[in-house]
């Protein structure tokens, strides 16, 4: 386990500070790549040779020159060339300001958002007010097993690009309540986390540390929770990340996650393994599995 840490934190230094995303931009700069989704839920990546009101002669990277119907075409989306990498699109991050569940320093636009299923039964949502802060909640709907209380939850996030694309930081609150059994407004059905953090690197290959007071109950934590969390992209579609946690107190617990993400189409799927140490935890590792699916527009 320590091994596989150790180098996945070398690997986000040299994708930080060596020249692993050189690569991108090969192309030439006036070339205009675009992706067309058509109305069967087909991709094609590309060049746009001529088009008129009936049809697209397009040239795709995987079949050539091929003819599309106008009719048949759902939307046109003009890409980024610095994507591209040994002439191939790389696809944007489905997921860029978020590890598994710990946010990062970037935020999401205006306007865009995203769904996050983790396990079928946890279930949220961000959606960004403008370039700077984003609103979201959450719901585990346990009122479906017999009317069983249900947790629920709300967020708000403030990001800063301090430096953009290499260096963020961000502030936020999530505070839950929850629902039934007894009135919400009961302050010891609350909880939740103040927290703080900083970004060091791009949306493919960042690190965060940040730390959070947690509240539960009408009270406090005496000491911040710690968290060390990262992602490096290691292809077209994919990512390995990590996510760690450290619980300082009288008995110090632990929580660290090893995982990837790979992107099926706009989605972005997750999953790994999380390993908890300390305390009365013993020695095992659960599952973890989420999907990331992209609302919204996009810049």
């Amino acid at each position: 386990m320590k091994t596989i840490f150790n180098n996945l934190i070398i690997s986000l230094i040299i994708a930080l500070f060596g020249s692993s995303q050189s690569g991108f931009g090969q192309q030439k700069a006036e070339q205009k790549v675009v992706q067309i989704e058509t109305k069967d839920g087909n991709l094609y990546t590309g060049e746009v040779l001529s088009n008129d009101s009936v049809r697209v002669l397009f040239k795709s990277d995987k079949l050539g020159e091929i003819t599309l119907l106008q009719v048949d075409i759902k939307k046109i989306i003009p890409l980024d060339v610095t994507q591209i990498k040994g002439g191939k699109f790389w696809l944007e991050n489905p997921q860029s300001t978020r590890y598994f569940f710990s946010p990062n320093g970037y935020g999401l636009k205006k306007g865009e958002g995203y769904y996050q299923n983790i396990w079928v039964m946890m279930n949220s949502f961000a959606i960004g007010i403008n370039d700077y802060i984003s609103v979201g909640g959450g719901l585990i709907p346990l009122f479906l097993f017999g009317g069983a209380p249900t947790p629920a939850w709300g967020t708000v996030k403030v990001s800063i690009p301090v430096s953009k694309n290499k260096f963020n930081v961000a502030a936020g609150v999530l505070a839950g309540t929850i629902i039934g059994g007894k009135d919400f407004t009961d302050s010891n059905t609350t909880y939740g986390i103040f927290y703080g953090l900083a970004t060091l690197g791009s949306k493919d290959a960042n690190v965060s540390l940040g730390a959070g007071y947690a509240f539960a109950g009408g009270s406090v934590s005496s000491s911040p929770m710690l968290n060390l969390s990262g992602m490096y992209r290691i292809g077209p579609r994919g990512y390995l990340l990590t996510e760690n946690y450290l619980f300082p107190g009288s008995s110090s617990f632990a929580l660290m996650m090893f995982g990837a993400r790979t992107i099926i189409k706009n989605a972005g799927l997750d999953y790994g393994l999380v390993f908890p140490l300390g305390g009365d935890s013993g020695s095992f590792a659960a599952p973890w599995l989420g999907i990331t699916i992209p609302l919204g527009r996009k810049k």
